[in-house]
């Protein structure tokens, strides 16, 4: 059951800015029984990118209630979207929009279960993101770039792509952040020009600091990735993965997935 402005239905305004645009934010969490995962960091993270982009944010506790109202039995995924709403034509914003806010619920997909392999293939991206510190770390609805990556494969046994910024720094998965570890420490790319800042990459940093595991946030070429201990994908729907092959360079398990994801488990929302 779709929920648009908390009424059942799948009708969107033709004239609303998320469509026209791309004008407003979305979250993708997952949900157990009924209830949303983490739900405070996610309704933390919705809030912070509506207000980078001057969109009022949706009252939690309404919020909260839809989510609850429209997921799905056992596990689930259910996608927020917030726009600033049906406006004239042209790129001025006119005064007095209200937010769409829309609740779209589905089934856990095949890849997140938890039977699903822990160990991952994935491959370098021939698509460079721009720079734009004004949208970096947003998740906005803007996803062009994302697409486009994605179709550069069709291969079931490549899980995910890695993308580089258009100066050569790694940024971060398709649908995904990166980690990766090396001689003690974890680093992450700095997401201050590009990419998305995800709810579980903000939660494996805290759990990392929380176990006395020293992160970095700084600008990674290639080569450092390839010299990694071990390499890491997360989202808030497949929890952390550990890269297993990226295109011909191979790595034996170093420990590292599972004392994350052990610890990301145990974060308290």
């Amino acid at each position: 059951m779709i929920l648009v402005n908390g009424q059942p239905t799948g009708i969107v305004d033709a004239g609303d800015r998320g469509l026209a645009y791309g004008d407003g934010v979305f979250r993708t969490l997952r949900t157990r029984a009924g209830q949303p995962l983490w739900w405070r960091d996610h309704y933390r993270k919705l809030a912070a990118d509506c207000a980078a982009l001057g969109l009022a944010c949706p009252d939690e506790a309404r919020l909260h209630a839809e989510v609850c109202g429209a997921a799905v039995a056992g596990e689930g995924v259910v996608r927020i979207t917030v726009t600033r709403g049906a406006g004239t034509r042209g790129y001025a914003v006119p005064p007095g929009l209200v937010t769409t806010r829309i609740v779209s619920p589905a089934p856990l997909p095949a890849y997140a279960e938890d039977t699903a392999p822990d160990d991952v293939t994935v491959r370098w991206c021939t698509l460079r993101l721009a720079r734009q510190p004004r949208l970096a770390g947003i998740k906005h609805l803007n996803r062009l770039e994302n697409v486009l990556a994605r179709a550069e494969w069709d291969d079931p046994a490549i899980f995910e792509g890695l993308l580089c910024d258009d100066g050569g720094a790694v940024i971060g998965g398709v649908m995904s952040n990166l980690l990766v570890a090396r001689g003690g420490d974890v680093y992450t790319p700095d997401l201050s020009q590009s990419g998305v800042a995800g709810v579980a990459r903000a939660r494996l940093l805290r759990a990392a600091a929380r176990l006395g595991i020293r992160t970095h946030i700084d600008r990674l070429p290639q080569a450092a990735i390839l010299a990694a201990d071990e390499v890491m994908i997360c989202n808030s729907v497949i929890g952390v993965r550990r890269v297993a092959r990226l295109d011909t360079k191979a790595w034996l398990s170093a420990g590292w997935t599972d004392t994350l994801k052990t610890a990301l488990d145990e974060d308290a929302d």
